[in-house]
């Protein structure tokens, strides 16, 4: 795909085409219901919505904010991709192995943004159009909250993707011309727990039937089912997506069920008072004294087992391979733009777990380049047509190292401009091999920012676990026969 725009472009060019058509095939029982794009800047000031296109600013920066603390603190947090490896093994590359074919891989590739962007701009704005700004609000929490939820996870639980660890496995989506600047912008490649592809809908269809309970109707009766339907199914195509195209273990997908629960109760309990606050003031927002005491205690706990357990863990173990690789597999790690002054160390080990191989049979070859060097190089998890690895060592290149078993080369990587972005590019064209990766970066001092910036999740969680003990509380102290089964 080889379209102007390039991946971001391209879909949101899609989504935002669609959005009208769209609204107004799923409205189409209730068109009375639908607002005119004339009347939107007075439906924007009348019902609030200011807020939400704050949100969306505010959570654009949030991001940019939080992926900036992702590589300069993993030298102390390291990963713990071997954990879940060792729960599920290689299991997932069934998905690959099974269907892999070149009209699937395009088309579940463009799937995988195009339907998780769909998901964060589509339906608050849906919403907004027929009228639903009880749905709005949720539908833009949603987004917002899960993601925080998620920070701690992202910042102090590491772990790569699949085709990254299990050898035979290609990068489908990643390791592709049209996706891979994009990628290698935006997704640090070891967020993977939680999958918020998937919790994130999960939280909206959960949301949607508290909110049908609530309206006292069956999800079957409410006028936005199509749509419900719609998340639904794509929830299944996430599971098995994530899995075919070399992204998710079939364990992220726990963690993100976990806190699409948590976000969705957290957002069907407070949505209301955030739509209520010009009216009560801002002290409405101010949990009670049982509930902020519930949060505070929590957080405090969590961020300090955090701390004992995580910070220079065993996540951290040189002997502890973040990558590997299978005969001709070919692994990419990028080396971020931090500094224009500070060169990054990057770090690349050997550690030859192969006990029959041969010393030769053992080999890494790693180079390390700019990625605009490289782009055209790679198509749907390999190489593309007339290039391989050995043509990476003819193009502009920083350094290129063959790695012994048991060895390590440690060299710095200088960043001129904020376009220098390098790639750290590994093969083996003989042997299964265990690789660790680390890189060193200037502003490790970031840590306690990370701490600071992990801190709401854990209070939003406390806030959720103290208002289902109240409700529990609730339901125990009342009468049986007027508790509804």
């Amino acid at each position: 795909m080889l379209w102007p725009l390039g991946p971001y472009g391209t879909i949101m060019a899609f989504i935002l085409i669609s959005t009208i058509p769209l609204r107004n095939l799923l409205s189409r029982d209730e068109k009375e219901e639908r607002l005119k794009l004339s009347e939107l800047p007075a439906e924007i000031r009348e019902k609030g919505y200011k807020w939400h296109i704050s949100l969306f600013v505010v959570m654009y920066v949030y991001k940019a904010v939080i992926d900036h603390h992702n590589e300069p603190i993993k030298g102390r947090v390291g990963g713990y991709t071997h954990w879940i490896h060792s729960i599920e093994g290689d299991f997932t590359i069934w998905a690959q192995n099974a269907f892999k074919s070149d009209i699937l891989t395009d088309a579940l590739s463009f799937h995988y943004l195009c339907v998780y962007l769909f998901t964060i701009w589509f339906l608050p704005i849906y919403f907004i159009m027929v009228r639903d700004h009880v749905m709005a609000d949720k539908a833009t929490l949603n987004y917002f909250v899960i993601y925080v939820l998620a920070v701690p996870m992202y910042l102090f639980f590491n772990v790569e993707v699949t085709s990254s660890f299990i050898p035979g496995m290609q990068a489908l989506l990643y390791h592709d011309s049209w996706y891979l600047e994009f990628f290698t912008n935006n997704d640090p490649m070891d967020n993977g727990f939680p999958s918020l592809h998937f919790g994130l809908p999960v939280g909206l269809l959960i949301i949607n039937r508290l909110h049908c309970r609530d309206l006292g109707i069956s999800i079957r009766d409410w006028r936005h089912r199509e749509l419900d339907m719609f998340v639904m199914v794509n929830v299944g195509i996430y599971f098995f997506s994530i899995q075919y195209l070399g992204i998710h273990w079939i364990t992220d997908v726990v963690p993100g069920l976990i806190l699409g629960a948590i976000c969705a109760i957290f957002c069907h309990s407070w949505q209301p008072i955030l739509r209520n606050r010009p009216m009560h003031g801002w002290k409405s927002l101010v949990p009670n004294k049982r509930a902020l005491s519930t949060a505070t205690i929590f957080t405090i706990l969590c961020a300090s087992l955090m701390l004992h357990t995580i910070v220079d863990g065993p996540g951290t173990d040189d002997e502890v391979p973040n990558f590997r690789l299978g005969e001709g597999d070919f692994i990419i790690d990028t080396v971020e733009v931090h500094s224009l002054s500070h060169p990054v160390t990057v770090e690349v080990t050997n550690l030859a777990s192969s006990p029959s191989a041969t010393p030769q049979q053992e080999i890494l070859t790693c180079v390390i380049t700019l990625r605009s060097e490289v782009v055209d190089f790679f198509e749907r998890g390999g190489f593309s047509e007339g290039h391989d690895f050995s043509g990476l060592l003819e193009v502009p290149h920083h350094s290129n190292h063959t790695i012994g078993p048991g060895e390590s080369v440690v060299t710095a990587v200088d960043t001129k401009t904020i376009f220098d972005t390098h790639l750290v590019i590994c093969s083996s064209d003989q042997s299964s091999l265990e690789v660790r990766i680390t890189m060193h970066y200037f502003d490790d001092e970031l840590m306690w920012s990370a701490v600071v910036a992990s801190l709401p999740a854990f209070f939003i969680t406390g806030l959720v676990i103290d208002s289902r003990r109240e409700q529990s509380s609730h339901i125990e102290g009342e009468d049986s026969t007027h508790v509804d089964s």
